[in-house]
């Protein structure tokens, strides 16, 4: 898939989901390419339709985009519930488990997505999967000692890499803190690895995002398809 095609497909996956915000819902507003279209068609609505709702969002870059739009942005701490959650995910699976943070902000969109009442996410065919891991699962972890965490991963053979920017440095999150991109191929087990991971010191957050998610909106040709977890 060439990436207008793949553009497309989250285009549309986008404003299908956008049709899932309603006046008056809080709404969380995730982060991502695919994401990105959604705000778009968000914003559209805003203007057009005179849709009116509050948001929450799991990154500053969301936050900017949608305030671009004039939608209102709140804190996470400023609401009780989250009505509804629209994000995007690197990859998913036939069980609804999923790995997200290949855009850094993993343990936002964890916060918003536990303190949601439903989660949807978008995603174009290419990130449905029969098992995850061929995506390189993020783990977020403060620097202080990251080197040693990095250490304890390579022993257990995870395969861990530092994520760095195009000059070479670290990226960091929102947060500040660092990614390390645990290169597995395949997880077979994503309880158990997600056990081990967020009980490993200095480990903030994983991107294994399990059983979480209502419903996956898949930008595929033709129309976008809407796959329900029935575990949800």
């Amino acid at each position: 898939m060439d990436q207008e095609e793949q553009n497309k497909l989250k285009k549309a996956a986008g404003i299908k989901a956008a049709q899932l915000i309603e006046n008056g819902m809080v709404a969380g507003l995730g982060t991502g390419s695919t994401v990105r279209y959604f705000v778009d068609e968000l914003g559209r609505r805003v203007k057009e339709e005179g849709l009116s709702f509050t948001g929450v969002t799991t990154s500053v870059r969301t936050k900017e985009q949608a305030e671009g739009y004039g939608i209102k942005i709140v804190d996470v701490d400023d609401v009780e519930s989250i009505d509804l959650t629209v994000d995007g995910a690197d990859e998913v699976d036939k069980d609804f488990n999923g790995i997200k943070g290949g855009g850094a902000a993993l343990l936002w969109e964890k916060i918003v997505a536990t303190n949601s009442k439903k989660i949807v996410w978008i995603v174009d065919q290419s990130k449905v999967v029969d098992t995850i891991g061929k995506f390189p699962l993020p783990v977020e972890v403060i620097p202080f000692g990251a080197g040693h965490v990095i250490k304890t991963f390579e022993a257990k053979g995870y395969k861990p890499v530092l994520r760095l920017d195009d000059s070479g440095t670290p990226v960091r999150t929102d947060e500040k803190n660092f990614v390390v991109d645990l290169h597995l191929e395949k997880i077979e087990h994503p309880q158990e690895l997600a056990d081990d991971l967020i009980h490993t010191v200095g480990v903030v957050e994983h991107g294994l995002f399990l059983n979480m998610v209502n419903t996956v909106i898949v930008g595929a040709e033709g129309e976008p398809k809407v796959l329900t977890n029935p575990n949800k």
